[in-house]
């Protein structure tokens, strides 16, 4: 998948990473993508492995995959992932795929004696009605949102397995939790897009039709605090270099928009001048979300740097540029 290089270059450590292995599961993905590029150009020698040859859901696949390589380091980014509606209709692979997957890598990494894993956990896990901005310590305080609970779960189980495996093993670890994460190389296709992708469509759609209206699911009311792929990908690759704990920590821009001046602000850059129709029927999700980062400030130096336009802009651009493999279906 082709995205645009970052004009912002990860503030890594070309000596540690010059002679480092590393095995990017999902890194031909969204997020894995732009983790891989920041790993290139750090120095590191990077291993993606495809579906189609290492299905990770499969006992045994991990473990083969890391003893061929011997990574130092592995990055487990590979999911199965949608926005709402998918969680509706699919919230049991959702759930099942995405353990199994993580636990298998997990235990793979410890069998074959990896130095550092990094599992990605979601900002999904939180409780429905957590204190605003989220802090880590308040990810066990409630069950998740309803359409997000399986998979948030599931993730929640990961961070066990990671804190057990630390103190019965001295396995490494960082886990982190990027909230919403948008930019180009998103997902397009219905079937599973998140709500940036999602509106991003339906309001070109609509432009290039000449519509004087577009429908959005929900009130309008919830809000997200959505963090640049590019932010994000600098972040993970310093927690798999300098974080070296199983405490999450949590990757966000420290701003929350609500969905309507989300959908608001897509139209005017998109150039959409029609009336934006709210289906009330509809789920509108967690009802808020903004991530307290202050952790993986401390511990990485790292703060996210993109405008929520400039990144809305940039997504935009990739998107009309590579519409076929945008609104690709889902294999």
């Amino acid at each position: 998948m082709t995205v645009p290089q970052s004009n912002i270059v990860s503030p890594t450590n070309p000596a540690f990473w010059r002679d480092r292995r590393v095995v990017v599961t999902g890194g031909a993905g969204f997020l894995g993508s732009h983790v891989v590029r920041r790993l290139h150009e750090s120095g590191a020698t990077v291993v993606v492995p495809r579906h189609a040859e290492h299905d990770l859901t499969r006992p045994g696949v991990a473990e083969a995959l890391f003893a061929e390589h011997r990574p130092s380091h592995v990055i487990h980014l590979a999911a199965r992932v949608g926005g709402i509606g998918y969680n509706q209709v699919e919230p049991a692979p959702l759930f099942l795929d995405n353990l199994q997957m993580g636990v298998n890598v997990i235990e793979a990494a410890r069998s074959v004696g990896v130095e550092k894993t990094v599992v990605l956990g979601t900002v999904c896990s939180y409780p429905k009605f957590t204190p605003v901005p989220f802090r880590e310590e308040s990810i066990w305080d409630g069950y998740p949102e309803e359409t997000n609970a399986p998979y948030g779960i599931a993730k929640k189980a990961l961070l066990v397995l990671a804190q057990v495996n630390r103190r019965q093993y001295g396995q490494r670890f960082a886990f982190v939790i990027p909230t919403n994460l948008y930019g180009p190389g998103d997902k397009f296709h219905e079937s599973i897009s998140h709500v940036i992708p999602a509106l991003i469509k339906k309001c070109v759609d609509a432009r290039d039709r000449g519509l004087d209206k577009v429908h959005v699911w929900g009130t309008g009311s919830a809000s997200r605090d959505y963090l640049y792929v590019g932010d994000a990908a600098d972040a993970i690759v310093l927690a798999a270099e300098l974080h070296d704990a199983t405490e999450p920590l949590n990757l966000g821009n420290n701003r929350e928009i609500t969905i309507r001046e989300t959908a608001e602000t897509i139209a005017r850059v998109v150039g959409f001048t029609g009336d934006l129709v709210w289906d009330s029927t509809k789920p509108d999700g967690q009802p808020r979300r903004r991530v307290d980062a202050s952790r993986a400030e401390a511990a990485l130096g790292w703060h996210a740097h993109t405008s929520f336009e400039q990144g809305l802009r940039e997504t935009v651009e990739w998107y009309l540029a590579h519409r076929a493999v945008a609104e690709a279906e889902p294999r």
